[in-house]
């Protein structure tokens, strides 16, 4: 056994072996399902074993005998259980052996071909989501339902009916073909898209962000990447994850407060992320724009916040220029949202609010409940711009009502005294220096107002 190099957590190595592991019981079993459910309960095995008695020389081969062991054990009682004879037949051929050994570990990555099975077209995005974080991130079912603030039993339930749809369908663990790689591919990164909006900026609870999720979206997104590397939009996808995730450490001051944009110390952005994600995608960009897609404009919308060295000196005329040929590609609530913020900041207050009003006229944005909140959130801003401070106080009270995220919550009612408002206690922060506006319109898109 070999101690684990400071820094070099259990977690994290046991997160990266994972898909590993599942993927060699796969193979050998053919049972996805099962073999997703023996893998967990042996990374929860080395989760309570490898801190007190040290790493194996080969954890691989340690979890896939683990997990293998569990795995013979599930297989018999739905034996005992079922009888399919189906399965049985593909069952005994594991079991065949004498010995309960576990298949020699392969050579072989198997994250993407288990990505592309977890994204499978039948399961919705939340099923998608939840069993890449089980099977691939290697993420525990309370960990998963923490993030999504359900109970552990719904999402075990929930993950337990997207692997008997997926059993139902008859979904394989094989390579993608030629013939729907593209569309699989596709689904993959909208999930990992989804897991680093809710890791950004955490959906509910008291914290801004969840840094789990948004490392776990990173380090898949990464895989994907390696695994297709001529792929445009997968580098797109992995630079603009590390174009934001750069700001992590200024986005919240000392007491856990949201911190917008205009107001964060530049200096504590991580510039090796920013280095890697702007070449990423200038490996990438097309000046034309000539099948550039949806997120090679949003990391270049975040290169040029990224290497702008004060915030007056942000590009946003270019910035709402990409706004408008991103929207051209996704016409989606977030997107426009995010365009009236930098059609505000490159030609005035004025100029943003009139087009919020006419985006919510013909797409209802004000109603829209992925971006309602923040809807009156842009508008209050916009609002108090204009030197409308009583209208833009209520008009961030009615956004702090629509959020479940505290960090948010706390920051709009702040806002919203120093537009001219109380708080619902009492208290004053008249001390406090005013904050500027907190007009981002960066991505992640679900998020155009805040960091």
């Amino acid at each position: 056994m070999r101690r684990p190099p400071p820094g070099a957590g259990v977690e994290h190595l046991l997160r990266t072996e994972a898909p590993q592991v599942l993927g060699a019981l796969t193979r050998r079993f053919g049972r996805f399902d099962i073999a997703e459910d023996a893998v967990q309960e042996a990374l929860i095995v080395a989760g309570q074993r490898w801190p007190a008695e040290g790493v194996p020389q080969d954890p691989r081969s340690w979890l896939i005998r683990v997990g293998y062991r569990r795995m013979v054990d599930l297989l018999r009682a739905e034996q005992a259980r079922h009888r399919r004879e189906q399965e049985v037949g593909r069952t005994e051929l594991a079991l065949g052996t004498p010995e309960r050994r576990a298949a020699p570990a392969g050579s072989t990555d198997d994250s993407l071909t288990l990505l592309l099975l977890c994204c499978h077209p039948r399961l919705s995005p939340v099923s998608q989501v939840a069993l890449t974080l089980r099977a691939v991130g290697g993420l525990t079912t309370a960990e998963i339902a923490r993030a999504y603030g359900t109970s552990e039993a719904t999402m075990g339930t929930r993950i337990s009916r997207a692997k008997q749809q997926l059993v139902r369908d008859g979904a394989r663990f094989v390579p993608a073909t030629d013939a729907d790689r593209r569309e699989r591919t596709e689904a993959v990164m909208r999930v990992l898209y989804l897991i680093f909006n809710e890791g950004y900026t955490a959906s509910s609870g008291e914290s801004l962000a969840r840094r789990d999720l948004s490392e776990e979206a990173v380090r898949l997104a990464r895989l994907l990447h390696a695994a297709d590397p001529d792929n445009a939009e997968a580098a797109g996808l992995l630079a603009l994850m590390l174009l934001i995730e750069s700001r992590h450490g200024a986005r919240t001051d000392a007491d856990g407060a949201l911190v917008p944009l205009e107001s964060q110390d530049r200096t504590r952005w991580d510039q090796e992320l920013i280095r890697e994600g702007t070449r990423l995608l200038d490996a990438v960009w097309d000046p034309r724009g000539t099948g550039t897609g949806p997120y090679q404009f949003q990391a270049a919308i975040a290169a040029l916040h990224a290497e702008a060295p004060a915030p007056e000196l942000t590009d946003w005329p270019r910035i709402a220029m990409l706004y408008l040929w991103l929207e051209r590609l996704t016409p989606t609530a977030p997107v426009r949202l995010s365009r009236v913020v930098a059609v505000a900041r490159a030609f005035g207050p004025t100029r943003g609010l009139t087009l919020l009003d006419t985006l919510c006229r013909r797409h209802a944005l004000d109603r829209d409940p992925l971006v309602r909140h923040h809807e009156r959130a842009v508008r209050a801003h916009l609002t108090r711009m204009t030197g409308d401070t009583a209208g833009a106080a209520a008009l961030y009270r009615e956004a702090a009502t629509l959020t479940a995220n505290g960090a948010e919550r706390r920051y709009l009612l702040t806002e919203a005294e120093r537009a001219g408002e109380p708080l619902p206690d009492g208290s004053s922060l008249a001390t406090r220096p005013p904050a500027p506006p907190a007009l981002d319109g960066t991505p992640p898109l679900h998020h155009p107002f805040t960091t």
